[in-house]
């Protein structure tokens, strides 16, 4: 049985992405930042249902010493991780002229180093050990076309699709993929604070006239990283309903 570590997994998308892979029979490390209960509270239901381990692990992945201790205890409450979705982000919308140094830092520390905290580390304690593994990063697609007044969530984003094509062509001959999703639209907890007429001029923008939802991102998510993508790396999936294309 193969172990997942999903960041961002006490989330809205982070715990459907858990949920699909505790389906698919994968052992989960269900990672968080703040929300503790929800992440332990994930992993009860995890093991009840699918009958799969899991656990919840916390730490602040902009920061370096705070993943490698996240490692740590993974290896000892889970084992060694094959599967790593990078799904922690935050977003923010501001006037560009009003980013401040601070916003800056924060955004592109979760949203991109972050990725690269988690990844550089899973490769070199597993990966590249074992010639396996799966890294699938989770991008927008305001990282592909640019979101007015989201600047530098949409720089830290182009940033992960960028990280994705190049470590996928460094990794292919040690058999690591090495993929990433562009969500769309996603109704989460992030879209209550859109009025009744600002998501239906979203879901007229979408070719198939409706947003996502956290599950069409976990599927796309699960076979990805499955053997039936074997033959996939360095691929950017837009997931927008078509909002993108």
């Amino acid at each position: 049985m193969k172990n997942v570590l999903i960041t961002g997994g006490s989330g809205g998308i982070g715990s459907a992405i858990c949920v699909a892979f505790a389906q698919a029979g994968y052992n989960v490390a269900v990672h968080y930042n703040k929300n503790k209960e929800a992440a332990q509270r994930l992993a009860e239901i995890l093991r009840e249902s699918y009958g799969v381990s899991a656990v919840s692990v916390g730490a602040d992945v902009s920061d370096r010493q705070a993943v490698n201790d996240m490692y740590d205890e993974i290896d000892r409450t889970l084992g060694k991780i094959d599967v790593l979705v990078n799904n922690s982000g935050i977003a923010q919308q501001k006037l560009f002229t009003d980013i401040t140094c601070d916003d800056w830092s924060k955004m592109t520390g979760v949203n991109l180093d972050g990725v690269f905290h988690c990844t550089q580390e899973a490769v070199k304690r597993y990966m590249i050990k074992t010639h396996s593994g799966v890294i699938l990063n989770i991008s927008s697609m305001w990282g592909q076309v640019g979101a007015s007044c989201e600047v530098h969530y949409s720089a830290a984003k182009a940033g992960v699709i960028g990280f994705t094509k190049a470590l996928a062509k460094e990794l292919g001959l040690s058999e690591i993929r090495v993929n990433c999703i562009c969500p769309g639209v996603v109704m989460t907890d992030m879209m209550k604070s859109f009025d009744e007429n600002t998501i239906n001029e979203l879901k007229e923008e979408s070719v198939l006239n409706r947003l996502g939802t956290p599950k069409d991102i976990a599927d796309a998510a699960v076979f990805l990283c499955s053997d039936r993508a074997k033959f996939i790396t360095g691929q950017i999936l837009g997931v927008n309903g078509g909002f993108v294309i």
